[in-house]
């Protein structure tokens, strides 16, 4: 973990460097939304994370010499998660607002802690629990429910899934993130997404498109925002908690949201409450009780000694074990 630094009006330069790629992560919605009206969604994954890893090979190509299996096997995993993510993703954004795909995909952070509960046996806390009902209501409204039940087209059915790989990326990152090389994880996941997304377009009879400048364009700057934000999320989420990290995140759908209401997307009064519910409901479940001792949950606690027995030096091997689950690297839960 880096060493914390001086804080600036109340974070430290590392949350800023966060909040910096979260606004960046509420514009690429718009993007992405633009890009599909000239492009199929599969073949524009595929040139994004393509562009995203070569840009992260020319960085790390040194750490990419004798790179093993298990590291090529642990970026793959990741790699699929972010292909099945981004792709349903971007695939909903041919027919939704940028706005509404924003807020529907913020659904992801309350749904990680009943994955671990399903998959890996860890109970979530009542905050979190009530998070993710607050968010689930607030999911109702933006996908328009009404007299007639809820109405999910194609678009918001697409948006909804993707955040199961999404929430499972994250949890995959949990795993391997402390165990293997940072950059060659980096690449290697990149560089799957790219290739699976390409693999794509023969199975859903999507075709190449014609050239056009727009989707060159957009695709290779989403490619080098891709690896620069991922870049920035590794390196500063060694000194920011992950509670910490997923609260400056949850910022992602607001910007999102301000910057298609000035592109000129209008949004129901009812989708707005359930964009605030959904909102309230991601940062209620990263609340942390406090403790008797002032300090909270995420927190160690100390341990007790007996009187006379100094404390031991934390070995290396601690630092391998996987932590609690950081947020989405590359959105990872947005289109960047």
């Amino acid at each position: 973990m880096n060493p914390p630094s001086r804080r600036v009006i109340g974070l430290t330069r590392q949350e800023w460097a966060l909040v910096a790629i979260t606004g960046v992560w509420g514009c690429t919605f718009l993007v992405v939304h633009t890009a599909m009206q000239h492009s199929g969604p599969w073949f524009f994954v595929g040139l994004r994370f393509l562009a995203a890893g070569l840009f992260a090979a020319a960085i790390f190509w040194r750490s990419l010499r004798g790179i093993g299996w298990r590291e090529i096997g642990a970026g793959a995993a990741i790699g699929a998660a972010i292909y099945g993510g981004y792709g349903l993703q971007t695939a909903g954004l041919q027919t939704i607002d940028s706005s509404t795909s924003a807020f529907m995909t913020a659904f992801y952070v309350p749904l990680v802690p009943l994955l671990q509960w399903l998959v890996l046996r860890k109970a979530p806390r009542a905050l979190t629990l009530t998070g993710a009902a607050l968010a689930f209501v607030g999911l109702l409204l933006v996908s328009g429910i009404g007299a007639r039940g809820v109405h999910l087209g194609e678009g918001e059915l697409f948006t909804l899934v993707s955040t199961l790989p999404i929430a499972g990326e994250i949890i995959l990152i949990s795993l391997f993130g402390g165990r293997f090389d940072v950059g060659r994880l980096t690449v290697v996941q990149l560089l799957a997404a790219s290739l699976l997304g390409f693999a794509t377009m023969p199975v859903v009879g999507e075709p190449i498109p014609a050239f056009d400048p727009v989707w060159l364009i957009t695709g290779i700057a989403m490619g080098l925002a891709s690896g620069l934000i991922q870049l920035t999320m590794n390196w500063a989420q060694r000194s920011v908690s992950a509670t910490r990290a997923t609260i400056i995140y949850t910022g992602e759908p607001v910007w999102a949201g301000v910057v298609g209401r000035i592109a000129g997307e209008r949004i129901p009064p009812l989708a707005i409450l359930g964009a605030a519910l959904i909102v309230a409901g991601t940062l209620l479940s990263e609340l942390q009780p406090r403790r008797r001792d002032g300090g909270t949950a995420e927190d160690p606690q100390p341990a007790e000694m007996p009187a006379e027995m100094p404390a031991e030096a934390p070995t290396e091997t601690a630092a391998e074990e996987p932590g609690e689950p950081r947020p989405p690297s590359g959105r990872l839960g947005s289109p960047a």
